[in-house]
């Protein structure tokens, strides 16, 4: 098998990929291994192809993938964007996810982001340095491991803190977390369904994976260099993905936080959504994108003082179910991996 340093040296210019930054895999072979060691049904049965990762499995074959799972553990009642379902004793399959409440009006985002932009404040990290870039997030959505018949759906939070400095080097820590389903028919049949093992540990010890030295492209600033980064010319719904993939890579000055809301003010599509919760309970302001040919809706959720991005998620528009989450719960700079 080509590793990824010859395939490149045989590529050489024609790599699509030539200067693109690859982010390190958020779980090891190991764990995707341990959640699915087979894909039951062939490639030509699935189901069309979706924004994140799936994988296809009989319940028998999940039942080996979460035998390391943290089936006990749930979020807090605190989350207001979860429910909390009353479980049989010994063993809690995990909650349902409900999509962030917005209000029903909408309007075009173009004038509250640039009106945000123009009244931004440092945060915390702005008057630091470090030789790390820091990050904490909790994703949920990739990948997805759906039922053989299509209908079914399950997948686990992963916790995950990545220290990395501009070389590529450094640390990542994930942690598995509790199984989430999007729906509560997907909940009742992985409740019927899921056989944990008996010697399964309730709370599954971190996966460390030291990072590689990788070209980790400095983050700009100039409205033209970022238009390229954030894949303007491909619209909302790739720039939505961009600025989440920006955000839990880079630590963002405010200039260029200030930027990137102008960025977004200026493709067209964004509707503002106002006052929100986030899925961690810290209060923010949305705007939303509708992709109705791709059945999805892109949601972005920012800090009302700071600017900086605390959540984005991805929905079905029909029947209206989370596709996958991520939140972004701190952001900093870092002398050492802790």
């Amino acid at each position: 098998m080509f590793g990824e340093e010859r395939t490149r040296t045989l590529l050489k210019p024609i790599d699509p990929a030539r200067h693109t930054t690859i982010a390190p895999p958020r779980l090891s072979a190991h764990d995707l291994i341990n959640r699915a060691e087979v894909v039951a049904e062939p490639i030509a049965h699935r189901r069309q192809a979706r924004p994140t990762r799936r994988l296809v499995l009989t319940a028998g074959t999940l039942a080996v993938a979460v035998g390391a799972a943290a089936i006990a553990q749930t979020f807090g009642s605190s989350n207001p964007d979860t429910s909390e379902i009353v479980s049989p004793p010994g063993a809690d399959p995990g909650v349902v996810l409900v999509p962030v409440a917005y209000g029903a009006g909408a309007r075009d985002a173009g004038s509250e982001l640039r009106a945000l932009a123009s009244r931004l404040i440092d945060s915390e990290y702005d008057n630091r340095t470090g030789r790390y870039m820091y990050h904490h997030t909790k994703t949920w959505g990739d990948p997805v491991m759906t039922s053989a018949d299509g209908r079914h759906h399950v997948a686990f939070a992963d916790e995950t803190k990545v220290w990395q400095a501009a070389d590529g080097t450094g640390k990542q820590v994930t942690t598995q977390l509790e199984p989430q389903y999007p729906d509560q028919e997907s909940r009742d049949y992985w409740q019927r369904n899921l056989k944990p093992k008996a010697a399964a540990s309730a709370t599954p010890a971190p996966d460390e994976l030291p990072l590689s030295p990788t070209d980790l492209a400095p983050l700009p600033s100039g409205r033209a260099q970022l238009n390229e980064m954030l894949k303007v010319r491909f619209g909302a719904g790739a720039v939505s993905k961009e600025v989440s993939t920006v955000y839990g890579r880079y630590v963002v000055p405010r200039q260029t936080r200030a930027e990137i809301l102008r960025v977004l003010a200026d493709v067209p599509g964004f509707l503002w959504r106002g006052q929100v919760t986030d899925r961690a309970g810290r209060k923010g302001v949305a705007i939303t994108f509708n992709d109705r040919e791709h059945n999805q809706q892109s949601l972005l959720i920012f800090h009302p003082n700071t600017g900086e991005l605390l959540a984005h998620e991805l929905l079905t528009l029909s029947p209206v179910r989370i596709s996958s989450y991520q939140v972004i719960l701190d952001t900093a700079w870092a002398d050492q991996p802790n």
